[in-house]
């Protein structure tokens, strides 16, 4: 966009609010406020001149300070932390365990688990409850101070239309005057050469001058009443925009959050149950097991031990060679005794010669 689009652009706002300003444009009810205004405006008067406009402007100006107090004292962060104190309340909803030995720890363990579940769903729920109802407490403000931007608005709507007819009288009294006294005034200073004619127009001059200034001030109140306008439907926007949210949020999020929350306790729940079936399975299944696996082996070693007869036929070989090196060892020792004695007696006969023969010696020396 070049400048001279930029200059069109400028001259056409001015074009606009020029017309906005002008008195024939006004309804007829508007044009007698302005006239009577107008007519009751004597420039000369230096504190009408300072008056002029005074009261709408100081309108404004407490009128702004009363939005910005309204802005001020209200905690805009508020809302956003009670959300977010909702949110951290759902997510540190969880389910924990403990680690469990034995038939009676199982189901203990699980009942303790579903308690725990259940109070912290309680507690979790009452914390829910009491932003909820902040939360509600907060949108009420809220909506509160939607109706009050609504006054306030039509406050500043009033405002501007007051504005429009003191900046409008001003301007018929400054074409007045540039028109009608300022040429009398000069005509009569020229005529007469009196000094005091001559301080009169310029009396009048500096009066217009201060009176022109003073309608400019109230078109820059105008503008900042103009200005207002959107600024009130945007904190209102704003306002009516998070009051939704906090409608919704009680009105939807919390209740799907309370069932999923509901929800989530009874699949804990019914995990906890299907856990303590898994479990108690998993100790029928070994039990089974094991008592089977002590069955078989019983079993089989009562079979075998059955069938086994009273001595065996290894004790009975070993026995039976036992006693077959018994009979064998007796006969020949039984033998090697026969023999001894067989020695023996001859030795014995022997013994019995040479005894003999010592004595028949012994007889015949």
């Amino acid at each position: 966009m070049d400048d001279a689009e930029n200059s069109w652009n400028l001259n056409d706002a001015g074009e606009i609010v020029a017309a906005e300003l002008a008195l024939a444009n006004l309804p007829p009810e508007d044009r007698k406020t302005v006239n009577e205004l107008a007519a009751q405006t004597d420039i000369m008067d230096r504190g009408a001149v300072i008056a002029y406009g005074a009261a709408a402007q100081n309108k404004i100006a407490a009128f702004s300070d009363s939005v910005l107090k309204n802005i001020k004292s209200k905690d805009a962060g508020v809302a956003g932390k009670l959300l977010t104190d909702l949110v951290v309340e759902i997510k540190n909803f969880e389910s924990s365990g403990e680690q469990k030995t034995g038939i009676k720890a199982l189901f203990s363990g699980a009942k303790r688990s579903i308690d725990r579940l259940r109070a912290g769903y309680a507690k979790v729920e009452s914390n829910v409850d009491a932003i909820s109802n902040a939360l509600e407490e907060h949108r009420r403000f809220l909506l509160k101070d939607i109706a009050t931007y609504d006054a306030l608005f039509e406050n500043n709507v009033n405002y501007f239309k007051e504005l429009k007819f003191y900046i409008i009288a001003g301007k018929e009294k400054i074409r007045e005057t540039n028109e009608s006294l300022l040429p009398m005034l000069q005509e009569k200073a020229e005529a007469t050469g009196d000094q005091l004619d001559s301080q009169r127009l310029n009396d009048a001059r500096n009066a217009l001058d201060r009176f022109e200034k003073k309608v400019h001030d109230l078109e820059l109140s105008r503008m900042i009443s103009l200005q207002m306008a959107p600024q009130i439907r945007l904190i209102q926007n704003n306002d009516a925009q998070l009051a939704d949210k906090i409608q919704s949020s009680i009105v939807n999020s919390i209740p799907l959050w309370k069932n999923q929350l509901v929800i989530s306790m009874g699949l804990a729940t019914a995990k906890a149950a299907l856990e303590t079936q898994r479990k108690v399975t998993e100790m029928t299944n070994d039990l089974l097991k094991k008592n089977s696996e002590a069955l078989k082996q019983g079993t089989l070693e009562i079979a075998k031990e059955s069938e086994r007869g009273i001595v065996s036929i290894e004790t009975i070989q070993q026995t039976n060679r036992d006693l077959i090196d018994t009979i064998t060892g007796v006969l020949e020792i039984q033998r090697q005794g026969g023999e001894y004695r067989q020695n023996a007696e001859t030795e014995l006969a022997r013994i019995e010669d040479e005894l003999k023969q010592a004595l028949i010696t012994a007889k015949n020396p």
